[in-house]
């Protein structure tokens, strides 16, 4: 069988001892984020790309070596292993291989071969095998057919017999993995994918027309054009296939299997192969091929996914300051919310400002009543129904205030979802749907990462044909990005809710859940190893988790820190050999030498743990995230009419697809930048350029109010 870590290490690149030890790492439980962080020396200072790629080709090669031992086993129950045929099962490094090989071995349902095999046709069939030679025996084939004509067997003729026969022999040729491997790289090399919509669909009438009559090459289709189609055939919309030069395929075939050059078994084995290549591996290799493409779309698309997601949850927060949160509605009037700097609900009150003169009048005092009861410093619009005009409305009210929070437009996507979650029932046992919904609006505004956490990534909006993916695949990938964003940035131990706990490193949804028991019963923690006395959290638990949770003002200045307390001895010896207080670690990076850190390394830790706890010391408790900024719209274009051709427009970016970015520039349905209008340059990736929840400066290029599409273009205006 295969030596795992050794193929690892040639695979990605990596020293035997790295892979080794981030395996040993993984087995005992180890999260990726920890190892990336803590444990640099036993790896390499291999970082979380390298971690995660390491774990997904060691599952998959653990797999593959499971699926050989059945493999193996199964042919030899039938005793028919031979040694080059376990040679090849044990070498074979792909699944779509080994399957191959498996393929003549595996129980079938009943198949025309099985049948004729039934009628005792076997013997037949080897029988004109041995005339496929270079200087064959002369016999008739018709003559030895006849001897199988049987009434017992259902054999009526000869012909019969020879078509069984063929059957035979078609189903050996089409599971050849030989021949199976090598017309799958011609469909994928040479093939073309082809497209139409049903004739019950008439043109203009299907969010598909770009694939009406459309044709991309297999091995350069882009993975959202792929997407698309096995989506619209999905729907019913649409058909497509695979088109290629099938007399490639056959004359490939024929060379492989036809030795003699007897015209008469010529041409029996001319007509099987084209039944065996038409009736047994057109389709399923087609079908394979478009798995194939599929797979690598889903691939892509959920990288794209994750990308997006990161940028979200590590946007800039606005900061924890008092908050004036805003659900927008027309009819229904806007739901205002008030939490403090905690995040913590203090009032509700609903205001009419789209209605009567007086009730916005009304609307108005409320509002500015609540800004001054609460020394409001942030205001959160939701981008929804009646955002713009809100925004408009609170603007007005604000320039009759005296003082002036910072006004924000909030990307309120997944909120309702978080609104009527069990989470938010749990939070908010007493209160309606529609007051949940702002609190999550004013708490996304303060810290994005900490309640977007609430909410299943797949309902955040920022996926590229997030339901048509691997949900599997998607599933894990976007776990792991939330996961790895949680432990980055580090979570507040006394104010973080229990699912943001969840993503922590080493902790389980039953241990945050006795976390955050403990904190209520007990009150705030006071230092890191008091998490040893929550219920279910044992040593393991808390060396996996104490490095990321974060204690401001505590007993312990580390405990404010990303370093880890297993490290704390050495920062103590460090700090003494300085007469450097704990209380004023910032000055340790300055005062110690980056040539005097040989000093302080030992067994478990050295330079490189070393050199990230001097660069965390150098500003304890820092949040890695950018500067907060948010987009201005501009005042008048609130809805796709007020649009021109030429307008330029402020906006911020809501996703990233493969084909361009989605723009939100103020009137409800947000505008694509095509990949072609990204730079002056050409863009071969639209994440090299741009960034969810990036500010960036848009012009209209076209605007369709009946279909509502918005063009625009981040190029520069030619002169």
């Amino acid at each position: 069988m295969l030596n795992i870590p050794q193929l690892l290490a040639t695979e990605l690149d990596l020293k035997p001892y790295q892979v080794q030890n981030a395996l040993e790492l993984l087995a005992e439980g180890a999260t990726i984020p920890f190892i990336a962080r803590y444990r640099k020396e036993r790896t390499g200072e291999m970082d979380e790309v390298q971690l995660r790629d390491l774990s997904d080709r060691y599952t998959y090669l653990t797999e593959l070596e499971e699926r050989k031992a059945v493999i193996l086993n199964a042919i030899a129950n039938q005793g028919k292993l031979t040694d080059e045929l376990k040679a090849q099962i044990t070498s074979s490094l792909q699944k779509t291989e080994l399957e191959d090989l498996y393929l003549p071995y595996k129980q079938k349902r009943r198949t025309r071969a099985t049948v004729a095999r039934e009628k005792g046709l076997e013997p037949l069939a080897e029988f004109i095998k041995s005339l496929n030679v270079k200087n064959p025996v002369s016999a008739s084939l018709e003559t030895e057919a006849a001897k199988y004509i049987s009434e017992t067997h259902g054999v009526k003729s000869a012909q019969e017999a020879l078509k069984g026969a063929a059957d035979i022999l078609a189903e050996e040729v089409a599971e050849k993995a030989e021949s199976r491997a090598y017309i799958r790289d011609y469909l994928l090399e040479s093939g073309v994918f082809t497209s139409r919509i049903k004739d019950e669909h008439p043109e203009g009438t299907t969010k598909f027309e770009m694939y009406r009559n459309y044709q991309a090459k297999v091995q350069n289709i882009a993975p959202h054009n792929i997407l698309a189609l096995c989506r619209g055939e999905a729907e019913g919309i649409l058909n497509f296939e695979i088109a290629f030069d099938e007399d490639v395929v056959l004359a490939y075939l024929e060379s492989k299997e036809i030795k003699t050059k007897v015209r008469a078994i010529r041409d029996y084995y001319q007509a099987m192969i084209k039944d065996a290549f038409n009736r047994l591996m057109k389709a399923s290799l087609m079908g394979e091929v478009i798995a194939e493409k599929k797979a690598y779309a889903d691939f892509e698309s959920i990288k794209t996914f994750e990308t997006n997601l990161r940028e979200l949850l590590l946007s800039a927060p606005a900061g924890m300051k008092p908050t004036l949160a805003i659900d927008p509605g027309f009819r229904t009037g806007c739901k205002v919310a008030v939490i403090d700097q905690t995040g913590k609900f203090l009032e509700y009150q609903a205001v009419f400002p789209h209605q009567a003169a007086e009730q916005r009048t009304k609307a108005a005092q409320t509002i500015k009543n609540l800004i001054e009861k609460y020394k409001i410093e942030l205001i959160a619009i939701g981008n929804g129904t009646a955002s713009r005009e809100t925004d408009e409305f609170v603007s007005q009210v604000l320039q009759a205030s005296d003082r002036k929070p910072t006004k924000v437009m909030v990307n309120e996507s997944g909120a309702s979802i978080y609104s009527a979650s069990k989470v938010a029932l749990e939070e908010f046992p007493d209160l309606d749907i529609t007051v949940r919904g702002a609190i999550s609006i004013g708490r996304r505004l303060q810290d994005p990462l900490a309640e977007l956490v609430k909410i299943d990534p797949k309902s955040i909006g920022v996926g590229q044909y997030q339901h048509d993916v691997d949900q599997k695949l998607l599933k894990k990938k976007l776990d792991e990005t939330v996961e790895s964003c949680v432990n980055y940035v580090g979570v507040d131990l006394n104010t973080a809710s229990k699912e943001l706990l969840t993503f922590v490193s080493g902790i389980t949804p039953t241990v945050a859940n006795n976390i955050v028991t403990y904190r209520n019963q007990n009150g705030a923690f006071k230092n890191r190893r008091q998490l040893l006395k929550v219920p279910k959290l044992g040593p393991k638990a808390f060396e996996q988790a104490a490095g990321f949770l974060r204690i401001r003002n505590g007993e312990n200045p580390l405990d404010n820190t990303a370093v880890h307390p297993e490290s704390y001895s050495v920062v103590e010896a460090i700090a003494s050999d300085l007469s450097v207080p704990l209380n004023q670690v910032t000055q340790i990076a300055a005062k110690l030498p980056k040539n005097n850190l040989k000093k302080y390394v030992t067994a478990t830790i050295g330079e490189p743990t070393l050199r990230d706890i001097l660069s965390e010391l150098e500003k304890p408790g820092r949040d890695p995230r950018a500067e907060f900024k948010y987009a201005t719209f501009k005042a008048g274009i609130t809805e796709i009419k007020d649009l021109q051709e030429g307008m330029e427009l402020e906006g911020i970016i809501t996703n990233v697809a493969n084909f361009g970015a989605f723009v939100d520039i103020g009137v409800h349905q947000d505008g694509l930048v095509h990949i072609s209008q990204l730079a002056d340059r050409f863009v071969d990736d639209p994440k090299k350029i741009v960034k969810v929840g990036q500010v960036v400066k848009v012009r209209v290029l076209e605007v369709n109010e009946k279909l509502k599409r918005i063009s625009l273009s981040m190029k520069s205006v030619k002169q």
